[in-house]
C-alpha cells in the first residue's frame, strides 16, 4: 500500500530517534553494569529492548507503506559521565521522542493514516507513562534521599 510521502519521511525521522535511544540506552546500561548498579542496568537494558520493539514496528510500517527504512541516520549520542547525568540525558532524549511522536500523530491524523497513528499513540504511551515517568522518579529520588543513598539502593 503506497503511503503518504510525509508519513514515510516522518516515520524515518522517528526511526532515527529510536535507533539513537537504543544506542544510548545500550551504552548507559553497560556503564551501570560496570559500576555494579545492577538494578539500573536491568531497567535500562529492558528499555533498550522496548525501543528495539518500537524501531521494529516502524520498520515494518515503513515497508508496508512502500517506504525504505533509513537504518543509518542517528541523532547525536549524549553519553553521561555520572549516574544523574546519564539519567538526565536519557530523560532529555525521551522528551525529544515524545515531542516528535506528538507531531507525527498530528500529521498522521491530517494524512488520514489511522493505523500508523494508532501505532504511534501506543509508543507515546510507552514513552510518557513508562520511561520518562520512571526517569523523572529516579532524578526525584536522588534529590530527596541523596546520591549516595540512591546509588546504594541500585546495587
Amino acid at each position: 500500500m503506497k503511503g503518504s510521502p510525509k508519513v514515510i519521511q516522518t516515520l524515518n525521522h522517528l526511526l532515527a530517534g529510536e535507533l539513537t535511544a537504543i544506542d544510548q540506552y545500550f551504552i548507559h546500561s553497560r556503564m551501570y553494569e560496570d559500576m555494579g548498579l545492577n538494578k539500573l542496568y536491568e531497567r535500562l537494558d529492558h528499555e533498550r529492548e522496548e525501543e528495539t520493539g518500537h524501531a521494529d514496528q516502524m520498520i515494518k510500517r515503513l515497508l508496508f507503506l512502500e517506504g525504505v527504512p533509513d537504518m543509518s541516520t542517528r541523532e547525536p549520542l549524549k553519553v553521561g559521565k555520572t549516574v544523574p547525568d546519564m539519567l538526565q540525558k536519557d530523560l532529555d532524549l525521551e522528551y525529544a521522542v515524545i515531542k516528535n511522536l506528538k507531531a507525527a500523530i498530528a500529521l498522521c491524523e491530517a494524512e488520514q493514516d489511522y493505523e500508523t497513528r494508532a501505532m504511534l499513540v501506543k509508543q507515546l504511551e510507552d514513552s510518557e507513562e513508562d520511561h520518562a515517568y520512571w526517569l523523572e522518579q529516579q532524578l526525584g529520588l536522588i534529590d530527596r534521599i541523596g546520591l549516595q543513598n540512591y546509588l546504594q539502593s541500585q546495587l
